[in-house]
């Protein structure tokens, strides 16, 4: 049998382009570390700080005075509340810098100091008073029993792996296209390979192979890394989940081609990548859910395309959703990236 057509197919421009592209990847240690490792490290550290652990007592204060160490004595005869006696400008210094979450002041009946904004405190002005009330006698009418959640899934970690991985196909999408094309451009390569006998798609569809090579080991290091680690659950099918991923990394691909189209610098293409993404970092619900957010904004915030990766890749991990379950998030990616890709072609600056 010939060999020719496999000779052939080596020698496409595009194959050559790919290649070069992945090799020049694999020779910058630092980028490997930021691409494969980095995440996994933030990974084992916010799965650290937020492990399966008893819910720890809030800590209260106590201003000094008469009833002091009564009320303490009320306050602590529970395991919710870590109570302590502080004289007022401790106390006072304490809440400020959230420290306490709440403070008792020494007046009859008593007075709850606490900021009504945060979470903590306003479970502790409940467990406080409760506690208050039935050292003072009251009788509960009712006796309700607890039942905790503890199922895989509901978990931060959980919350926080999806987003994590979303946060990193878009952040080395753009930023590995994004510098590589400048500094081709301000190295006068670009103008090199236009001479080249190759068409001018070859150079940028090269970027994007070169980019979905490295997609399936980075996301399966640390996907792998958090099931088997963390226990976190990959409830849906690989496929669905793969397909997600791999829809995501190609839109940011999109977007960086996009973002590098024009600039001649890597200060000037930093500036752009850190403009575009910052929002996101904020906004798509990586670390916390969006829902935070103001209502009206809400629309806004879903229509970026790494709110719409970070949402299909919890309902595929966490809810088990297929492809047909995630149709709108697709397609908010898909707008993305087929404008991105259409507009950098348009706009591409070859030297």
């Amino acid at each position: 049998m010939s060999s020719a057509p496999f000779r052939g197919w080596r020698a496409s421009p595009l194959v050559q382009l790919t290649r070069a592209r992945v090799l020049e990847f694999l020779r910058e240690p630092e980028a490997i570390f930021w691409v494969f490792l980095f995440p996994v490290l933030l990974a084992v550290a916010l799965g650290i700080a937020f492990r399966d652990k008893p819910p720890e007592p809030l800590p209260v204060g106590v201003e000094a005075g008469a009833e002091a160490e009564a009320r303490r004595a009320a306050l602590a005869a529970g395991e919710r509340l870590r109570p302590a006696v502080l004289e007022r400008p401790e106390a006072e210094r304490a809440l400020r810098t959230g420290k306490l979450a709440l403070v008792v002041l020494a007046t009859d009946p008593p007075t709850y100091w606490f900021d009504p904004t945060r979470p903590d405190s306003r479970v502790a002005r409940l467990e406080v008073d409760a506690a208050l009330q039935r050292a003072a006698g009251r009788v509960d009418a009712l006796a309700p029993a607890e039942l905790a959640l503890a199922e895989k899934g509901s978990r931060y970690v959980d919350f926080l792996i999806p987003g994590l991985l979303g946060m990193n196909l878009m952040s080395t999408g753009m930023w590995a296209i994004g510098f590589s094309l400048v500094q081709q451009r301000s190295g006068k390569l670009l103008k090199l390979f236009v001479a080249a006998p190759m068409r001018r798609w070859h150079l940028l569809a090269a970027q994007i192979l070169a980019r979905l090579v490295f997609l399936a080991l980075e996301a399966t290091i640390l996907v792998a890394f958090a099931v088997v680690a963390l226990d976190v659950p990959l409830r849906g099918s690989l496929v669905a989940f793969g397909a997600v991923a791999a829809f995501g990394a190609m839109t940011f691909v999109g977007i960086g081609l996009l973002v590098a189209s024009r600039p001649r610098t890597i200060e000037g293409v930093s500036g752009l990548m850190n403009f575009v993404m910052f929002p996101m970092w904020i906004f798509s619900g990586v670390f916390f859910s969006y829902e935070r957010f103001p209502e009206a904004a809400l629309p806004a915030i879903r229509a970026l395309p790494l709110t719409a990766l970070v949402d299909a890749l919890r309902r595929v991990m966490l809810d088990g959703a297929g492809l047909v379950g995630v149709v709108p998030e697709l397609a908010v990616l898909l707008a993305w990236g087929a404008v991105s890709f259409l507009a950098a072609l348009k706009l591409f600056r070859w030297q």
